[in-house]
């Protein structure tokens, strides 16, 4: 007796019974593995958008500081106001003056860095007190909580 109980519960399994069980697993394991290398890849495409949509922004500051140093190497002009032109992405006609050929620069510099799109704003008082406005596209970021809008803004104000 004691012989047939140990064979009835060690008895092998038939052969027909587990066809295709192993492929079943690698196929669950080559879909779970898919799932997340396009995980993997749409992070890395949402990193290289953050990462354009920062350099524009830095560019902006590194530009906006570039006008400013202009101005503060012409400050008799900037303080009368020459400097001041509202919002362009057209570069004013370079020729004749400083002023004219540091603002035809300094736009034709903002777009060569940050695109076509790229429009800036200067304006000063009398007192020095001085506010550089660069303006740009940046749809290429997409819809991010709010960060990614259309239009971004970089505003500096500063003495000279």
């Amino acid at each position: 007796m004691g012989k047939y109980r140990n064979s009835r519960f060690n008895a092998p399994v038939a052969r027909g019974a587990v066809r295709g069980a192993g492929l079943i697993e690698v196929l669950v394991a080559v879909l779970i593995m898919a799932i997340g290398l396009l995980g993997i890849a749409a992070m890395q495409a949402t990193a290289l958008r953050n990462s354009q949509s920062a350099l524009e922004r830095s560019q902006a500051v590194v530009q906006t500081y570039s006008i400013v140093d202009a101005m503060r190497a012409n400050r008799e002009a900037a303080l009368a106001g020459n400097y001041n032109m509202g919002m362009t992405c057209e570069p004013p006609g370079a020729g004749g003056s400083l002023v004219a050929n540091d603002q035809s620069n300094w736009i034709n510099d903002l777009q060569s860095s940050m695109g076509s799109t790229a429009c800036g704003q200067v304006g000063c008082d009398a007192a020095g007190a001085c506010t550089i406005t660069v303006e740009w596209d940046d749809s290429r970021a997409g819809p991010q909580g709010g960060a990614g809008d259309e239009e971004q803004t970089v505003v500096t104000q500063t003495r000279i």
